[in-house]
């Protein structure tokens, strides 16, 4: 995200692509003459000027006529509440007045556009939410665009007409904060963006999906028939109750109320100041998150309903793991740079040398605590709790990505081993994808 701001202040030479302002191609224009100002997240003031030198900075260096100078660094000063500071040391102030310093100094300039790398970033969260509704309020003002970088969600969410989710530079989606939070098009955008659970599920039909062993009614369309999907069901859409629910063995033999769609019971319950967060172990062994102004107390046995239109259903980034491959001798393939074994009856139907496409299930790929004891060893990346088992990103030493889904628990960072059993890998023609 800061690459891309460095980018478009032109800080930082972009390697490819255009950047356009306001239709005009400003990549290759320096960064003096674009019509950008940036306020970093260390505000980047000078220690030996105060405050009115600071904000003049700018205005000195273009030979702004006294007079005029003064009348803009006051008005800027005004508009960021910092009016009777302007001859105040600036090491002597807070860090959400060394903020507004900074701000003050980036508007001065009338930029086009205001780019803002983490600005709040070193403030304690009191001042942050207070130096938000300022910043927004200064927006309005200013009438110019802002573009800015966080990697705190509320904060996005608070401050933003448009968010952009960035994932290692690529972009997961695009929109307003409110469809970015309620239509997540990802589980990536979803589990980063607020308080989600996300389940695996399968699409029976428009409007149909199956997910925690049931059938639930939804409004999305346009996905298949029997189709692998995930998805999402923030804390605070479930509606739960402890009136007349019946016992686990009650549900079992059919006899329930029809209002409630799942049963369980609260494993524990967290005041939140505005809400009571609860996890809810279903009769299924599903563990859910569940939001409501009113607490439940662990052992209590509930219900649960969720509506059709809280229900968002989306598409897997992929249903299994998947790799180009090569063949050699001794029933073996090379693929990820290292030598597998697979099954006598798979390794005959191909010759030595050729080429193949290679699949492995998510759920067939042995982790190890000792990392000596894999044919790879890699680090734990990135982990998705999907309601009754974690999803994992295994990044190798060599920096490939294997998923696996598991009910063991890891840490982001621990190194592991991986190993496949020959009889869960895999083997297709190259481009036929004909199965042998």
């Amino acid at each position: 995200k800061t690459t891309l701001l460095r980018c478009i202040a032109g800080f930082q030479v972009a390697t490819s692509g255009d950047i356009l302002l306001n239709g005009e191609d400003v990549t290759s224009m320096p960064p003096n003459q674009r019509p950008v100002n940036t306020v970093f997240q260390k505000y980047a003031l000078f220690p030996h000027l105060n405050v009115f030198d600071n904000v003049a900075f700018g205005l000195k260096l273009r030979g702004v006529e006294k007079t005029e100078m003064e009348r803009k660094v006051k008005k800027a000063l005004k508009m960021v509440a910092m009016s009777d500071y302007e001859y105040r040391d600036v090491d002597t102030l807070s860090g959400g007045q060394q903020q507004r310093v900074a701000i003050a100094r980036a508007i001065i300039n009338e930029p086009e556009v205001l780019l803002l790398d983490e600005p709040l970033a070193a403030l304690d969260r009191k001042m942050r939410a207070d130096m938000q509704l300022e910043l927004r309020e200064m927006h309005k003002k200013l009438g110019i665009t802002f573009i800015y970088v966080t990697h705190d969600q509320e904060e996005a969410l608070t401050l933003s007409d448009r968010v952009v989710v960035m994932r290692e530079g690529k972009i997961q989606q695009i929109g307003s904060p409110t469809d970015i939070y309620n239509e997540p098009q990802n589980c990536f955008v979803a589990d980063f963006i607020g308080q989600s659970n996300i389940l695996d599920a399968t699409m029976v039909h428009d409007k149909l999906v199956h997910f925690c062993e049931r059938d639930f009614e939804c409004v999305d369309h346009g996905f298949g028939e029997d189709t692998e999907v995930d998805v999402v069901i923030r804390p605070e859409d479930f509606y739960i109750s402890d009136r007349n629910i019946p016992s686990k063995e009650e549900v079992a033999e059919g006899k329930t109320e029809d209002m409630w769609q799942l049963y369980g019971n609260v494993n524990s319950c967290i005041f939140k100041g505005v809400h009571y967060h609860m996890t809810i172990m279903t009769d299924n062994d599903y563990e859910l998150e569940v939001q409501d102004y009113n607490a439940f107390m662990p052992g209590t046995r509930v219900g649960l309903l969720v509506k059709p239109e809280d229900i968002q259903v989306m598409h897997k980034s992929r249903l299994c793991n998947s790799f180009p491959g090569i063949m050699h001798e001794n029933e073996q393939v090379e693929f990820l740079d290292e030598l597998w074994e697979v099954s006598e009856r798979t390794a005959e139907r191909f010759a030595v040398g050729e080429e193949v496409d290679i699949e492995v299930d998510f759920n067939h790929i042995n982790l190890q605590d000792d990392e000596e004891n894999g044919v790879l060893s890699g680090e734990v990346y990135y982990m998705l709790y999907k309601g009754d088992h974690y999803h994992l990103q295994i990044r190798t030493d060599d920096g490939d990505d294997i998923y696996v889904d598991t009910n063991d628990i890891w840490d982001k960072g621990d190194r592991v081993g991986i190993k496949i059993a020959p009889s869960w890998i895999r083997l297709y023609k190259r481009e036929t994808k004909e199965e042998v």
